[in-house]
C-alpha cells in the first residue's frame, strides 16, 4: 500500500514529460492573433488564407504584396489589418505622376531660422498601405528600395531611421491590365510574401451581399477595435526569431532554392534573400500554429508565396502556358523531406 503514492506520482511525472510544453511561451502571441483575425471577419468574407499571410508577414517582420482584380477586398483587407492594430498607419494611393518626394518627404526651407528643414512624408507611419503599387512608373517603384529593406532613408545625405514595427502592404492589379507598370526584380524581391486573391466562390458572395445589405449606410471599418499595440507586435516578432529549426529542414530549405537556380524550366533562380525568407515564415507559422519549433510542413507552406514572385519562367515554357506556382509545386514534390 505505501508503494501506491509513488507509483501514481511516477505515472504524473512520465504524463507531464510526454505532455506538449513549449520551451517559449506563445500564449500571447496565440490570443492576439485570435483577436485579430476575429475583427477582421467581421467585415471580410472568406479569404482565410490571405489574412494568415498578411498576419505571418507581421510576425516575420515582412512586407507583402497582395495581388488581384479589382474588388476582391484587397486594399479593405489591409485597411482592417492595420485598424485592428493600436500602431500608425498611412495609406499612399500610386498614380503615374507621383514623385519619389511624395513619398518620402522633402527638404522645406523655413523663412523665420533660414534653414531647410525635412518635412516627413507618408512612409513615416508603422504600417504603410501602397494601394496599386504598379500603376506608378519605376522612378517612384526605386524610392522604396531603400526604405523596404533597411528601415531607413537618406535625404540630402542625412539618414532617418523609421519608427518600429515597419511593415509595407502593397496591393497591385494583374500585369496584363491597362495602366501597369511591370515591377523591377529588385523590387518584388523585397516582399516577403505576394499573395494571390480569387473569386469567391457563390456561398461566399451571398454571404457578402447579406452583408451589405445588413450594413444601412454604416461604415464597413467602424466595428473593428485595435488589440496589439507596437510594443506587443515587436515582442512577437522577437519570439518567432526564436522558434527552433533543427539543421536537417535548414538543408531542406537550401536544397529547395539550389533547385530553384537548376531548373531548366526557370531563367531566374532564387536568391540568399529567398532562402532567409523562407526561414523567416516558417518560423511565422510554426508560432501561429502554437508550436516553439518548425515542420517541413510549416517550410513547404511558405514555398509558393515566398518564391512565386522571385522566380522567372523562361520564355518557352512562358509560351506553353507553364506558370510560377506550377514549378514551385513541382520542386516541393522531387526535394526530399528529411526524416
Amino acid at each position: 500500500m505505501g508503494e501506491t503514492p509513488s507509483t501514481s506520482e511516477d505515472l504524473t511525472t512520465t504524463e507531464s514529460d510526454l505532455s506538449f510544453k513549449n520551451r517559449i511561451d506563445l500564449s500571447e502571441l496565440q490570443e492576439g492573433i485570435g483577436l485579430i483575425k476575429n475583427e477582421i471577419s467581421k467585415v471580410i468574407v472568406g479569404q482565410k488564407g490571405m489574412i494568415d499571410m498578411l498576419i505571418a508577414s507581421i510576425l516575420a517582420n515582412g512586407h507583402s504584396l497582395i495581388e488581384g482584380v479589382p474588388g476582391v477586398a484587397k486594399t479593405i483587407s489591409a485597411k482592417l489589418l492595420a485598424k485592428s492594430l493600436d500602431i500608425g498607419f498611412s495609406r499612399i494611393q500610386f498614380t503615374p505622376d507621383l514623385m519619389p518626394s511624395d513619398i518620402l518627404g522633402t527638404s522645406v526651407f523655413n523663412m523665420k531660422n533660414s534653414e531647410f528643414e525635412f518635412k516627413e512624408g507618408p512612409i513615416f507611419s508603422n504600417m504603410i498601405l501602397i494601394d496599386e503599387i504598379n500603376r506608378a512608373p519605376a522612378k517612384t517603384q526605386a524610392a522604396l528600395f531603400e526604405v523596404m529593406e533597411e528601415r531607413q532613408i537618406t535625404i540630402d545625405g542625412n539618414k532617418f531611421k523609421m519608427d518600429l514595427p515597419f511593415i509595407v502592404l502593397a496591393t497591385q492589379n494583374p500585369v496584363e491590365q491597362e495602366g501597369t507598370y511591370r515591377l523591377p526584380e529588385a523590387q518584388l524581391d523585397r516582399f516577403l510574401f505576394k499573395i494571390d486573391i480569387d473569386y469567391p466562390n457563390v456561398e461566399e458572395e451571398v454571404e457578402i451581399l447579406n452583408r451589405e445589405q445588413h450594413l444601412q449606410g454604416a461604415l464597413k471599418t467602424d466595428q473593428i477595435k485595435a488589440h496589439l499595440s507596437k510594443a506587443q507586435i515587436n515582442k512577437f516578432q522577437g519570439l518567432v526569431e526564436q522558434v527552433i529549426i533543427e539543421s536537417h529542414l535548414i538543408k531542406y530549405i537550401a536544397d529547395m532554392i539550389v533547385n530553384t537556380r537548376n531548373n531548366p524550366f526557370l531563367y531566374l533562380g532564387a536568391s540568399p534573400r529567398a532562402s532567409i525568407a523562407i526561414l523567416k515564415a516558417s518560423k511565422a507559422f510554426a508560432a501561429m500554429s502554437g508550436r516553439d519549433f518548425v515542420t517541413p510542413e510549416d517550410i513547404k507552406r511558405a514555398a509558393i508565396p515566398v518564391l512565386q514572385h522571385r522566380v522567372i519562367v523562361t520564355p518557352e515554357r512562358e509560351m506553353e502556358g507553364v506558370t510560377t506556382k506550377q514549378i514551385i509545386k513541382q520542386i516541393i514534390e522531387t526535394v526530399e523531406i528529411p526524416r
